[in-house]
């Protein structure tokens, strides 16, 4: 194992920075959970996330955000927020009553509940994206786009009937769209902003080795195991070596004596691979295989264990 501790050593050596790094897309959601137990017993849970990170939570009896960073208030003055916090607690006080006054003929059945994803999204050198979802029971129910709601295709019925009453609101829906086009981008660009130094922060990740059930005679299965990066997507990249890994559901044999590839994980900034490089992992590698072949005919010949020489096939 020494050997193979020793090449991980050489692979995981830092690469500097990628400029074919991808760009992907980053989100801002407003998610909301209301639970309707009967006619007059109610209860929400809503919150806000900048891709994975809550960046607010929600008082649901006075509609007032909680900033959960120092910069979840992005570039934004007190008097925006709070005007931003008048309007969506007058949409969620809204929201709430037209499903209590439309229970029959929706033909929702107490206890229930309703979940609704709002936000943006922005891809670079595109234009954001807007978008705001309903899901009745966990399953989709409406969808908004432009200014027009949209039933989702296994919402049957209920899902048409909402829609309907939904796109009476003609002056709410114009706003609803404005918000998500226009207000809601603007807000998400002030966060990246502000929050800068902790949303670019990044942590290599840490990876070890570990053997699975043997995939048959003669076979060895190394499982790589790869944490503690950030942020959360991570690439894992095939390179040629001797080393077979596991990730997220995958997995490759090793078989004594035959050349396979081993999983290279980091983050895109960590991942540009230079000629250089690629020179010096082909001429590293082999030299810390041949050490650690020495160091082990060594071992042999110095403890005369001739059962632990004729397991050389399987090791």
């Amino acid at each position: 194992m020494l050997f193979l501790q020793l090449v991980l050593l050489v692979v995981f050596l830092p690469d500097g920075d990628s400029e074919d790094a991808v760009q992907e897309p980053i989100s801002f959601q407003i998610t909301l959970t209301v639970s309707f137990y009967n006619r007059s017993w109610t209860q929400s849970l809503g919150s806000a996330w900048l891709d994975e990170i809550q960046t607010h939570g929600w008082d649901n009896k006075t509609g007032a955000f909680i900033f959960l960073w120092p910069w979840s208030k992005g570039n934004w003055s007190n008097v925006e927020l709070i005007k931003l916090e008048k309007l969506l607690y007058a949409y969620f006080i809204g929201l709430r009553q037209v499903f209590q006054d439309h229970v029959r003929h929706w033909h929702l059945e107490y206890p229930f509940q309703i979940q609704l994803a709002e936000g943006c999204e922005l891809h670079f050198g595109e234009a954001s994206v807007g978008f705001v979802k309903f899901a009745y029971q966990g399953a989709d129910l409406t969808s908004f786009q432009n200014t027009t709601w949209w039933p989702s295709p296994k919402g049957g019925s209920r899902a048409q009937e909402v829609c309907k009453r939904f796109n009476q609101y003609h002056v709410l829906n114009e706003e609803i769209h404005t918000f998500f086009s226009d207000t809601c981008p603007k807000f998400l660009l002030g966060l990246l902003d502000a929050g800068k130094a902790d949303l670019q922060r990044q942590v290599r990740p840490e990876a070890w080795l570990s053997t699975g059930p043997s995939p048959g005679p003669g076979r060895l299965l190394l499982i790589c195991h790869v944490s503690g990066f950030y942020p959360k997507p991570v690439l894992v990249m095939w390179m040629h070596g001797v080393l077979g890994c596991e990730n997220q559901g995958g997995s490759r044999p090793v078989v004594p004596g035959e050349a396979q590839q081993s999983k290279r994980p980091g983050h895109g900034p960590l991942l540009g691979a230079t000629p250089l490089q690629g020179i010096f992992l082909a001429v590293m590698v082999p030299l810390v295989l041949l050490a650690g072949l020495t160091l082990w005919l060594w071992k042999c010949w110095k403890t005369q264990w001739r059962h632990q020489c004729t397991g050389f096939s399987l090791e």
